[in-house]
């Protein structure tokens, strides 16, 4: 830059091109085609440059943009064929660079439960109920849960076109229902001081065996955790922990049990847990089902309490979420 200024000023002083290309050693061509940039635009900066037209209008982006807001699950394929359909021809990949500089992306549609009007409310109610306990209760509350870990599981997916922060939005997720399969089932609990017992539930499990877990794992849990006199049990509402003869077991062992909204995994901490260990689990690659299950109860053991803890440390904020997401699935 300091260069070309200099040879502009040696122009106007009356030296000629070949003179200031020497000076400044630059060919002399070089110099010549500054100068006349300069004469014709009084400037030697980089000029704006004009580049191809885009492929798709104003009107045309405003289309495309609507229709998946409207219905994120749009393909190209489809938008292309709106396009052609209003007299403009475009690629596959024209559209997605059309949508990128629009905020907007393609993206796998996360997997959610299948919230109703009555899960929402509850979830609201539930959020802003508790949104002001102080952080010792939560901290005296065992978290407990099932979930399925599969051996060599694939997962489909289904893409959508979001902005940024808008996975979780209902018109971008996949609804689901719990185990849907899997190879194994495990029961396990836990608290901010730490992980409590795991086990693998190796049949169907039905009410009887719900207690009978209950029985034989939740009150060692809370003993090897050291909680508090007054602690409170936590599950969701599948028929097995709601049905009236395992209500009426709980009551009569005088356990204290958390009433919780239905279709609400991202308020139960437990969930992060399990991600957790499924990540530890598939890092060691078992090969069969010994293995799988060897390989969780280990792991399972190895999670620090640290984890746990500041899993239960931040639950206000996992209740901010639902309220500011109007009772809709939050990240977790």
């Amino acid at each position: 830059m300091a260069k070309t200024k200099e040879l502009v000023d040696l122009h106007q002083v009356g030296k000629t091109e070949s003179a200031v290309g020497k000076q400044l050693g630059l060919k002399k061509s070089t110099v010549g085609a500054i100068i006349r940039k300069w004469k014709t635009y009084k400037t030697t900066d980089n000029l704006p440059r004009s580049g191809a037209p885009r492929k798709i209008s104003p009107r045309g982006v405003k289309m495309i943009t609507r229709t998946v807001s409207k219905n994120p699950r749009t393909t190209r394929g489809d938008l292309v064929n709106d396009l052609q359909r209003a007299g403009t021809k475009v690629t596959k990949p024209t559209i997605s660079n059309t949508l990128r500089r629009q905020g907007l992306k393609s993206c796998s549609a996360r997997r959610v439960p299948l919230l109703k009007p009555v899960h929402v409310q509850a979830r609201l109610k539930f959020a802003r109920e508790h949104l002001d306990d102080p952080d010792e209760d939560w901290e005296n509350v065992i978290w407990s849960d099932e979930t399925k870990i599969e051996l060599f599981g694939k997962n489909s997916t289904r893409r959508v076109w979001r902005t940024k922060n808008a996975e979780l939005h209902p018109k971008n997720t996949i609804p689901t229902v719990k185990h849907g399969g899997g190879n194994i089932m495990l029961w396990g609990c836990f608290s901010a001081k730490g992980p409590g017992r795991l086990i693998r539930v190796k049949e169907r499990m039905n009410g009887a065996m719900y207690r009978e877990i209950l029985s034989e794992n939740l009150l060692p849990s809370a003993r090897a955790l050291k909680m508090k006199r007054g602690w409170v049990f936590q599950h969701d509402n599948d028929p097995k922990h709601t049905a009236r003869a395992t209500k009426e077991w709980l009551r009569k062992k005088h356990f204290k049990v958390l009433e919780w909204p239905s279709q609400s995994p991202d308020l139960n901490p437990i969930e992060n847990l399990w991600r957790e260990l499924k990540v530890r689990v598939a890092q060691r690659q078992p090969q069969n089902i010994t293995a799988l299950e060897e390989i969780c109860m280990e792991e399972w053991a190895k999670i620090p309490a640290t984890v746990c803890e500041n899993l239960v440390k931040t639950y206000r904020k996992r209740l901010t979420s639902v309220i500011a997401n109007k009772g809709y699935i939050t990240k977790y």
